[in-house]
């Protein structure tokens, strides 16, 4: 009898060791938008656009009803049997060098602002006569690391992209990413800004950083289950493997009585 009472208690307490230990987080961890209510609508104010940067590179096109006078601002470099326009690289000093109009200072400005930059020129110079004017950013990428499913960089084809849809092309978080803390590092010009940011509420959505530039580098920290894992493997060995040798024991004593 006393031997049967001690092997249940013995059970309980090994399965209670390993319950602990491998224990996941709670659902307030993970869960995004909590306090969003049912049928709750929030209206998007947000006016963001990107803005162009040091180091940006830049497609630059322009028509009008005569082709032909738009050729020495379209310049093609041959390649096999196709072209392809050349790039433009904003410089440390903010411009680029343009054909004809010289150097043009588009940092700072939105694509719209430096296509309307460009027209006006244009009409100054009375070069062109209502010019359509298409510019990319072609080097718009982002960085998405720490506890994601797919770490990388990952390049953006529009002219922008929320947090929410870097990490779901990251993979999203794994279980073990801290959803209440992620941090957006964002670089202009130099200048280096650390804003972070929290998942599991709607105010994510009026974040200044909701919307990433280019170049911004996301981070999702590990949460504590996840730093107490890494931390602690040799110890949680050691509990488990006792605890095994604890209860392979007293079934062989149980069973021998």
């Amino acid at each position: 009898m006393i031997e049967s009472f001690l092997y249940n208690r013995l059970v309980v307490l090994f399965c209670g060791v390993l319950l602990l230990l491998t224990s996941c987080s709670t659902k307030q961890d993970i869960v995004y938008f909590q306090n969003a209510k049912n049928f709750e609508t929030i209206v998007d104010t947000d006016t963001f656009k990107a803005k162009l940067k040091i180091g940006d590179v830049v497609s630059i096109y322009v028509s009008t009803l005569d082709p032909t006078v738009t050729q020495p601002y379209n310049i093609i470099i041959s390649n096999g049997n196709s072209g392809q326009l050349i790039d433009y690289l904003i410089d440390v000093d903010g411009n680029i060098d343009y054909p004809v109009l010289g150097k043009v200072k588009l940092v700072g400005l939105t694509i719209e602002e430096a296509k309307e930059l460009l027209k006006s020129k244009f009409s100054e110079g009375q070069l062109l006569k209502d010019p359509v004017v298409m510019i990319r950013v072609l080097n718009f990428r982002i960085t998405v690391a720490g506890e994601v499913r797919s770490p990388g960089v990952y390049p953006v084809s529009g002219e922008r992209v929320s947090i929410l849809e870097a990490l779901g092309m990251a993979g999203d978080l794994t279980i073990k990413g801290r959803r209440d803390n992620v941090l957006v590092v964002r670089d202009f010009n130099g200048t280096k800004t650390y804003t972070r940011i929290d998942l599991t509420n709607k105010e994510v959505f009026n974040s200044p950083v909701y919307y990433l530039t280019q170049n911004d580098y996301v981070y999702v920290e590990p949460n504590n289950s996840a730093v107490s894992g890494a931390s602690g493997d040799s110890r949680i060995s050691t509990i488990i493997s006792i605890s095994s040798f604890v209860l392979t024991t007293a079934l062989i004593f149980v069973t021998r009585n």
